[in-house]
């Protein structure tokens, strides 16, 4: 069975409280289980992990190397900035996709550049919630053509 870490990144853990209006109702929780639900009807084992400190995200990153098949990435606002998140993705070689709740190119100015996309399989914003599920079912479509 093919393992999938979910990575959060900062503020996540505010989710249905921080920015409705931008970021929707649910809770972070409420986004797990219905990834939860999508990953058993995919064959697949997920995990999840949010944190609001870089260096912890960067330690689950390197933790997925030899134990993960592939990562599901909101880095957050550090996606705009960590050189150190990209260096992680790019060192542990685990098939990652970058998701967004809301569309980060349409937003302010700051936010319309990723460091880290370049360093993922894929990048998928603005969907709110779906973002999730599209980014679980791109991942899991490019798992099975690796094997």
């Amino acid at each position: 069975m093919k393992r999938i870490v979910v990575i959060n990144g900062p503020n996540l853990n505010m989710l249905g409280v921080r920015e409705p209006g931008i970021y929707g109702t649910l809770s972070l929780k409420d986004i797990e289980d219905k990834i939860r639900r999508q990953a058993e009807e995919l064959g697949v084992s997920i995990t999840f992990y949010q944190s609001n400190h870089e260096g912890d995200i960067i330690d689950r990153i390197h933790a997925a190397m030899g134990k993960d098949d592939g990562i599901m990435l909101n880095a957050g606002a550090f996606t705009h900035y960590s050189y150190a998140i990209r260096d992680a993705i790019n060192a542990v070689k685990v098939p990652t996709v970058e998701v967004h709740l809301s569309n980060i190119h349409a937003r302010e100015a700051f936010r319309h550049h990723s460091v880290i996309a370049a360093e993922t399989i894929g990048q998928i914003a603005g969907f709110g919630e779906v973002s999730y599920e599209l980014g679980l079912l791109a991942l899991v479509r490019h798992l099975d053509k690796q094997t």
